[in-house]
């Protein structure tokens, strides 16, 4: 027996443990075992106080009975008797107007915790003739809660039961969310599930009337295996997923699934979901074409008439996270967007009367990236459907130094309203500022009737940083990976996305291109996402100084070839940004689609700033459908 199964054999049985002495009183007990994890949507902080018929949630109103029925093969949500299918949109009331969302046709919506202004809400929703999926927050791994730490999660039990006991007669609540996206990557820590189980018995104990449900992010590693096996008094899996939302109902049931599920969150693909331009900025689609990626899985779900109880569609407001319009349904003026118009016709079978304006397209004229103090102009293309003008506000702000948040709180980056020098309808002339960096250019299209569009397109600002710490600048050839028993320059130490399904063999014999060795890429799932940086100094995400100076260097070229051929994989450099204290002072990436013989590839490095590179190397890739084999040798700056 290995000492890894040893140690998490002990945690189990601690969890297992504290439970006990948290529900029997008996003793006291604790553990420190720190498993950082990704990811959640959305942070509120559990503040709770004594409610009053101000604060929402008057207790003396009458409370709803909500039930999960299996009828025959199929599952089904009963509200006050009736069936009831969950047509709604996660944020109304924080985020966006409950008002709008219930006179577009919808009929609920949810929260990530229980705070003041999420308990306020239900007030609102009730109102509105809507109901509210309540979260109750429970926090991560990954921000420091220890699932074996006896005051912790004792403390989280009783906040937990405060907040049922608080809001359980309130008719707008529909069901109890606990949790959100705290099980981590890989979904196989026993001790959160026996506590998420453990919860659900008290919850239910407490309030008989509204089911349980416990919120992953997709449904990677072992998360519905666990949900089956240890929580037998969980009633739904509350499940978010974005570009893999056309597949939810087949992969739902290729794991084993026999649950009914909601789909909580759901929407445009993900930041982390994309691809990167030339210079490591994500490209984001128009509000109008995230249209497709809604409809699409919309569909998928509507047709699950087995096991899905109805949707979530994110996010019913705005919000910066990577971008300022990226998942917001609304505009931050609070402007409808076409993804609310496509919701409505779902929703009541019917298009709106008066349908969101149309972006066909946003280009810039001349290159993307430029000299500082740059002037560029892009030009719009969109209209209004019905015909009414259109007005065009733009904005030019700095790029935020994340793109995958976690959905953590980010802080909206800087504008330079100074930028635009010349504007109209379809076209806007931009000087960008001086600083080097990555700067975003939006367009916001207005119909003058509470209908909106947006665009956006990064632009490179180049330079040079200035350091207080210089890298090493190596002689001649920089080899990232040619021989295995070739010292090292960058390290393959940084894993990406599903790493449990990652594997690499640096000294495979089959069929390398150079020498006696290359180098095998394996990614195992058929979905999500995975992906390899080679780091300087090792495991290392820019905390630490270290990396290369290769200005020097003219181009990267690297050999591929794949067993089946066809695969799309994102190959590229400098994935730390000025986030990190020490950071890529460059980064570039390509899109390579693979053939089964080897072929060799380019990255033209002239014009770039390359006093740093510390992430000399990566590969990443999205789910192709299948599990991908490929083969890399001969990884050089020349």
């Amino acid at each position: 027996m290995s000492i890894n199964t040893t140690i998490n054999q002990a945690k189990f049985f601690v969890s297992s443990l504290i439970l006990f002495v948290a529900t029997t009183g008996c003793g006291e007990m604790g553990s420190k075992s720190l498993s950082p994890t990704r990811v959640a949507k959305k942070h509120v902080s559990p503040n709770v106080v004594g409610l009053t018929p101000s604060s929402g949630a008057s207790e003396n109103l009458d409370g709803s009975r909500v039930e999960v029925k299996k009828t025959g093969s199929n599952w089904q949500l009963f509200r006050n008797g009736e069936p009831y299918y969950i047509q709604g949109s996660g944020g109304a009331g924080n985020e966006g107007p409950i008002s709008l969302l219930a006179a577009v046709g919808g009929n609920s919506t949810r929260t990530w915790g229980a705070d003041d202004k999420s308990i306020a809400l239900l007030d609102k929703a009730h109102e509105n003739g809507l109901s509210v999926t309540m979260g109750i927050w429970l926090e991560h791994e990954r921000l420091g809660m220890d699932y074996t730490d006896y005051d912790k999660v004792t403390e989280q039990i009783d906040l937990t039961l405060s907040h049922v006991k608080r809001l359980k007669n309130h008719p707008a609540i529909l069901i109890w969310g606990i949790g959100n996206e705290m099980e981590g990557e890989g979904g196989d820590n026993p001790a959160i599930w026996s506590h998420i189980e453990h919860l659900a018995q008290l919850i239910k104990a407490e309030d008989p009337n509204h089911p349980v449900m416990t919120v992953i992010a997709e449904m990677g590693g072992r998360k519905i295996e666990a949900i089956h096996k240890l929580c037998p008094s969980v009633d739904i899996i509350g499940i978010n997923s974005y570009g893999g939302g056309r597949t939810v109902p087949e992969r739902y049931r290729d794991l084993g699934g026999t649950k009914p599920y909601i789909v909580t969150e759901f929407g445009p693909q993900g930041t982390w979901e994309v691809g990167k331009n030339s210079f490591g900025a994500i490209n984001e689609k128009t509000s109008t074409a995230k249209v497709d990626q809604y409809r699409a899985s919309y569909t998928a779900f509507k047709n699950d008439q087995q096991f899905c109880l109805g949707s979530y569609a994110f996010l019913w407001g705005s919000k910066q996270e990577g971008t300022a319009t990226w998942f917001g349904m609304l505009t931050p003026d609070g402007k409808k967007t076409a993804a609310v118009d496509l919701m409505s016709e779902f929703w009541t079978g019917k298009k709106p009367e008066n349908l969101c304006p149309r972006i066909q397209d946003l280009s810039l004229e001349g290159p993307d990236t430029v000299d500082a103090n740059a002037t560029v102009k892009l030009k719009l293309v969109a209209d209004d459907p019905e015909g009414q003008p259109i007005n065009v506000t733009w904005k030019v702000m700095a790029e935020a130094g994340s793109y995958v948040t976690g959905g953590d709180f980010q802080k909206a980056p800087p504008s330079f309203d100074d930028a635009i020098v010349t504007a109209n309808s379809s076209s806007a002339t931009v000087k960008l500022p001086e600083a080097t960096g990555t700067y975003r250019v939006y367009a916001f299209v207005d119909d003058g009737a509470n209908g909106a569009a947006t665009a956006n397109i990064p632009i490179r600002v180049q330079g040079k940083h200035v350091l207080a710490e210089a890298s090493p600048k190596p002689e001649g050839s920089v080899v990232v990976y040619d021989e295995p028993e070739d010292e090292m320059t960058y390290a393959p130490s940084g894993y990406m996305g599903s790493v449990d399904s990652i594997a690499l063999d640096i000294s495979s014999q089959d069929d390398p291109k150079v020498g006696q060795h290359c180098l095998k890429c394996e990614f195992k799932r058929s979905d999500d996402w995975g992906g390899v940086v080679w780091q300087h100094p090792e495991n290392d995400w820019g905390d630490k100084p270290g990396g290369f100076d290769l200005t020097a260097a003219k181009k990267l070229t690297f050999w591929t070839r794949s067993e089946n051929g066809g695969e799309k994989i994102q190959f590229g450099f400098g994935v730390l940004g000025q986030d990190k204290k020490y950071f890529d002072t460059a980064k570039k990436e390509i899109e390579v689609t693979l053939e089964t013989e080897w072929k060799q590839h380019e990255i033209d490095l002239a014009g770039l700033d390359l006093q740093r590179i510390k992430t000399g190397f990566f590969w990443s890739l999205a789910g192709q459908g299948q599990p991908v084999t490929f083969y890399l040798d001969r990884v050089v700056y020349e």
